[in-house]
């Protein structure tokens, strides 16, 4: 029989659409789906949807099955027009997720809105309705509102098909039925019903399997026990009593293996987590029944997995997050036994590592950053043996990796940038060291990039200009290459346009305006050429946008206004477009504030001062919302200072000192506290401005002496200083090294 008449010209039965912060429900529903088996009485049943099949796959998942989620458009569309279904993970991740907006709409727009079905693990529906509930939104926009008969979303509101998987309401099990049902087009009761009567049989069959595994366990383990005692009592039977008392114990720990290992398994399938519990509980209970001298090494290493399992299970299913670091706090210290008894065993170091890196994110969830480095860094001393012994190990060195890259994050969020910049480079010696092992390799090139990327942000983090720029040039020149040799490879066309655009703004807080400009405008047509493939691409008219807003930036200090005009009217443009089309972004919102600042400023450069102060309050609008739900983001912080700064400004050419005065104390007040994280110029140099615009000169000249030692030297702050009379000369040490890094031949401070 065919698996089903509506499969025919489908490839995947369904498309799950989900955020990247909503990964483990989309791991639970894609096995869920793929592995649940339509009772045998419903198989062959034709409904007004064709014939119901055996099973449900393949599942496709965009994240999981596409090369690079920046590259959605290309393969998402011919995935979308290949699946029979559509599921939407829904939550107010996925609310906000353009991603999941655009997938929902091309599926509208193919005619099969009615084959869109929703599973909520999260937020609220319709909660946009509700005042002051507006992040709760679990539905995105195109779940929302129908579409035109042009393919464009309207206002005219639809109630999606939806399981509801929270506490309280369907529940997991429900919510797949739920889901299973419309996708088959048969009654939810009925398939329950059928799914109620198969699970009673399995679970009879594993119950008794489970009850029978543990009665026979507990027995050889009792024997196990006598026969060792009657070795003491009998000498002369000492020999033997101990054979059998140890192929006895194997045997045990055999079971015990079947229990954590293929049972759990099987109820997992079934989710009976509540019986995996008390499987897991019954392989500790044995193991504590055995005396410390006979905890063989295979018995220890069935505890570690079996701790393994409670701490997964515990956070998965429970979110108890401290009963699951408990867990693996024992895991550890077993793993560490383990690990003594052989020192030279490269392997038992290695899942000694593992299972401190488990317990420094089961510390990092809570808060805890303390005990986090405490076993980050114990699991870089484990690691960094098992390294030094098996050198040649590429998953080793991952591990390695890992474990100091978890350990930077600790120290960047404590504000230890010193300790930060350490484990960052030597997560960059270790990948360094893979790509030497096969150079060709462009996964772990490009993760060789990105770990210079991430180096370069410290270092402005850090105020140290020279060491970004030559940490982003070690970038670019390896993302050049990766473009270089895959031209069709559009997610490495994108990657480069960033790189670009990143070097070319970093060269212009130096100086090099024109260098600078060169860059961004290679990275402003790179973006042109990808949206000549697909002008639909989100992602990529956002790279058009934000760059030419930086180019129109720079153009505007050369004194090319009227390129200026036409490059932040395009950013404008194409901002506003994708707000449009998603309200809720945050970081569409925070670009188009950037991008109306910038205007402003052309704007004052032009003495169209009304014109100015109009772009800033328009940018002010936004700047008040997104504040009001992320107060402390710095980016924010800085844009809203950046606005007083600006309307202090319009206030002073129109002769309106007092309003110019306060717009700049306000600036000053945002800004004073943020400064006491890093050295990042962008707010050095704000807060000098707000500083030198209120006159307060002497208080200015020492952040006027850090930024000129770090090379800043825009022509909008060496304008400045020039109005305030205020002497600013070229640091010849930094002009130096900056030539030394454009020849790319510096190596790093």
């Amino acid at each position: 029989m065919a698996e089903s008449s509506s499969h025919d010209g489908f490839t995947y039965r369904a498309f799950v659409s989900y955020s990247h912060k909503d990964k483990t429900w989309a791991d639970w529903l894609h096995k869920a789906l793929e592995t649940w088996r339509v009772p045998s009485r419903l198989v062959g049943t034709e409904t007004a949807h064709g014939t119901i099949p055996r099973r449900l796959i393949p599942i496709f998942r965009d994240r999981d099955e596409l090369a690079s989620a920046d590259s959605l458009a290309e393969k998402v569309n011919a995935a979308l027009a290949q699946s029979e279904n559509l599921i939407v993970i829904c939550s107010p991740a996925s609310a906000a997720s353009r991603w999941v907006n655009e997938e929902v709409l091309a599926y509208k727009r193919m005619g099969r809105g009615d084959r869109i079905f929703c599973l909520i693990v999260g937020g609220e529906p319709n909660a946009t309705d509700l005042p002051g509930r507006a992040a709760e939104e679990c539905f995105c926009p195109a779940l929302r509102f129908r579409l035109d008969a042009n393919g464009q979303p309207t206002s005219q509101r639809t109630e999606p098909i939806a399981a509801d998987a929270r506490p309280g309401k369907d529940g997991k099990p429900n919510a797949k039925l739920r889901l299973i049902a419309g996708m088959l087009d048969v009654g939810f009761d009925a398939l329950k019903q059928r799914e109620q009567r198969r699970q009673l049989q399995r679970m009879t069959a594993i119950t008794a399997l489970a009850v029978g595994v543990m009665a026979v366990t507990i027995v050889l383990a009792i024997f196990a026990l006598v026969s060792r005692h009657r070795a003491v009592i009998a000498q002369h039977e000492a020999v033997i009593a101990k054979q059998a008392a140890v192929r006895r114990q194997k045997q045990a720990e055999g079971l015990v293996g079947f229990m954590l290992g293929d049972l759990n398994d099987k109820l997992n399938q079934v989710h009976r987590l509540d019986i995996m519990e008390a499987v897991d509980d019954k392989a500790l209970a044995y193991f504590a029944s055995l005396p410390a001298a006979d905890a063989s090494d295979t018995a220890l290493e069935l505890r570690v997995k079996a701790l393994d399992k409670i701490g997964i299970v515990m956070t998965e299913a429970h979110g108890q997050l401290a009963q699951s670091t408990k867990a693996w706090q024992s895991a550890a210290t077993l793993a560490s036994e383990l690990a003594r008894r052989a020192p030279n065993d490269a392997s038992r170091l290695t899942n000694w590592g593992e299972s401190l890196n488990s317990l420094g994110n089961a510390y990092w969830q809570q808060g805890d950053l303390d005990n986090a480095l405490k076993s980050f860094h114990l699991a870089i001393d484990v690691l960094g043996r098992a390294h030094s012994k098996t050198p040649n190990d590429s998953a080793v060195t991952l591990n390695l990796a890992y474990a100091r890259n978890n350990a930077g994050h600790v120290l960047e969020a404590r504000g230890d940038f010193t300790g930060a910049q350490t484990e960052y480079d030597a997560r960059l010696k270790l990948q360094q060291s893979l790509v030497d092992s096969a150079p060709t390799n462009a996964d772990r090139l490009s993760s060789l990039a990105w770990a210079w990327d991430s180096l370069g942000r410290l270092a402005v983090e850090r105020g140290q200009i020279n060491r970004a720029l030559t940490d982003y040039a070690s970038e670019h020149r390896i993302k050049s290459k990766l473009a270089l040799d895959a031209p069709q490879d559009r997610a490495a066309q994108e990657s480069l346009l960033i790189s670009n655009a990143i070097l070319g703004r970093t060269l212009a807080w130096c100086g090099e305006t024109d260098a600078g400009l060169h860059y961004s405008e290679q990275a402003v047509a790179q973006a042109k050429a990808l949206l000549a493939f697909d002008s639909t691409n989100t992602s990529w008219q956002e790279d058009f946008a934000l760059y030419s807003q930086q180019a129109g930036g720079l153009l505007r200090q050369l004194g090319r206004l009227d390129e200026a005009q036409g490059a932040d009217e395009q950013a404008a443009q194409t901002l506003e477009a994708l707000l449009k089309k998603d309200p809720i972004s945050s970081d569409f919102q925070h670009e188009l504030s950037q991008a109306r600042l910038e205007n402003a400023r052309l704007q004052l450069e032009r003495g169209s001062f009304a014109a100015a102060e109009s772009s800033v309050r328009s940018a002010q609008t936004i700047i008040e919302k997104m504040r009001a739900k992320a107060p402390n983001d710095r980016g924010d912080l800085l844009l809203d200072a950046q606005a007083h700064l600006l309307l202090g400004r319009v206030a002073a050419r129109t002769h309106d000192t007092a309003t110019a005065q306060h717009e700049w104390t306000q600036a000053r007040d945002l800004l004073q506290p943020a400064l006491r994280a890093g050295d990042d110029p962008n707010f050095l140099a704000a807060y000098t401005e707000t500083l030198l615009r209120l006159d307060q000169t002497e208080a200015a000249r020492p952040i006027i002496a850090k930024l000129n030692a770090m090379g800043y030297r825009t022509p909008d702050f060496v304008a400045l200083l020039a109005s305030k009379r205020i002497d600013y000369p070229a640091n010849a040490a930094f002009q130096q090294r900056l030539a030394q890094i454009m020849q790319g031949d510096a190596a790093r401070p």
